[in-house]
């Protein structure tokens, strides 16, 4: 890109944008009218001309049912998509709407949508108009949250999701960017207000920026640190990588404890070992198995820290013969219920499985002895 942030995008920037999603079969862009994904629409078209072979387009617009102009905007779209030569659907969130948490249930039946759209056109990617300003808000978001380095690391260039990939081309570029580009190609599109809706968090976070700017945190600033946190990010994947592999050797010739399925003996392994390891290595083995086992969804990262504490006491404990002359007993240590999983230590391992199913509303509920209620979805957000 241009270092002129006013500067509209070349048809040969363009290209470099686009260039890898060259050999997918398919693609589905999400377009809403605003400029970001306008922008999207008609660089993608435009670089779809200029290539003999490539991917079929189809331009997908969500109507969320939640402002009477989003249907005259789905129109809009769809007129400028037939221009251009592309394929239309608008597609409409149905159903009843929740009283809080409006954002993030919208922002998941957007991409539920948009995932189905792409099946049915046998796309391979989705694309959004995810722009630099948007990294920006995003990690500004997540570090106000508690996210940890995973988080933010904000978001990637491409994110595999529901079986395809999520690619955002317009990552690196500033939405001054792409305002210039359909100012030059005298393209209109739509103004949000929700966008500047003070209610939500992210029009808050976004009327910051300009004063974050002033003391040199602006959004340039903001997504070279989001990419040093995901480089840094992708080191200790590596090393939680090794670490598993090191759990699984230690294993090695061990049998298996009688009447335990071999599915819960993958999710054991020796707490010895398990103790000599990094802390953030050890909690990202943790979030691993839990995530994995557990049926309430991805467990929160501060819940996984409380866990990982208590094993670490329990560990302690394990390991003397007696305390304030009381005996250890040794076949539960621990026993605890996070995020549908049920975590134990106990026989000097800690062991990771499926918990018992809750029952539904209006009966007893059965949990474990020092169990927690579970996890719920983290917090941080993908727009």
């Amino acid at each position: 890109m241009s270092d002129d942030d006013n500067s509209p995008i070349s048809a040969r920037a363009a290209k470099q944008l686009f260039a890898e999603l060259r050999s997918a079969p398919a693609l589905v862009l999400a377009v809403s009218g605003g400029p970001d994904s306008v922008a999207l629409m008609w660089l993608a078209a435009r670089w779809r001309r200029s290539l003999a072979r490539g991917p079929e387009l189809t331009v997908v617009t969500v109507d969320h049912g939640l402002r009477s102009e989003a249907a005259r905007e789905a129109r809009e779209v769809k007129r400028l998509a037939t221009e251009l030569g592309l394929a239309h659907r608008t597609l409409r969130w149905r159903g009843a709407k929740p009283a809080t948490g409006l954002p993030a249930a919208a922002r998941e039946a957007r991409y539920r949508l948009l995932a189905q759209a792409a099946r049915s056109a046998g796309a391979s990617h989705v694309l959004t108009a995810h722009t630099r300003d948007d990294q920006a808000e995003t990690l500004l978001m997540r570090l106000l949250r508690g996210s940890g380095i995973a988080g933010l690391s904000a978001m990637a260039r491409f994110t595999p999701r529901d079986g395809l990939v999520l690619a955002r081309p317009l990552l690196d570029v500033p939405k001054s960017q792409l305002i210039a580009t359909l100012r030059r190609a005298r393209i209109s599109f739509t103004d949000d207000p929700t966008n500047r809706d003070a209610s939500f968090t992210r029009p808050r976070l976004r009327a910051l920026l300009p004063q974050l700017a002033a003391e040199g945190g602006d959004a340039r600033t903001l997504v070279r640190l989001a990419g040093r946190l995901a480089r840094a990010n992708a080191a200790v994947e590596v090393l939680t990588d090794g670490a598993e592999r090191f759990l699984r050797l230690t294993d090695r010739g061990r049998r298996p404890q009688p009447g335990v399925r071999s599915s819960e003996a993958q999710s054991s392994f020796e707490a010895e070992a398990f103790a000599t390891l990094p802390e953030e290595v050890r909690l990202r083995l943790l979030l691993r198995a839990i995530d994995a086992l557990g049926h309430e969804g991805p467990a929160e990262l501060g819940k996984v820290e409380t866990l990982l504490a208590a094993l670490d006491q329990a560990m302690v404990a394990g390991s003397r013969a007696s305390v304030n002359g009381r005996s250890i007993p040794k076949q539960s240590l621990l026993k605890q219920t996070l995020a549908g999983a049920l975590i134990s230590l106990a026989g000097g391992r800690i062991h990771i499985a499926p918990a018992p199913v809750r029952r539904s509303k209006g009966t007893s509920k059965r949990t474990s002895k020092g169990g927690s209620k579970g996890g719920s979805k983290g917090g941080s957000k993908s727009p």
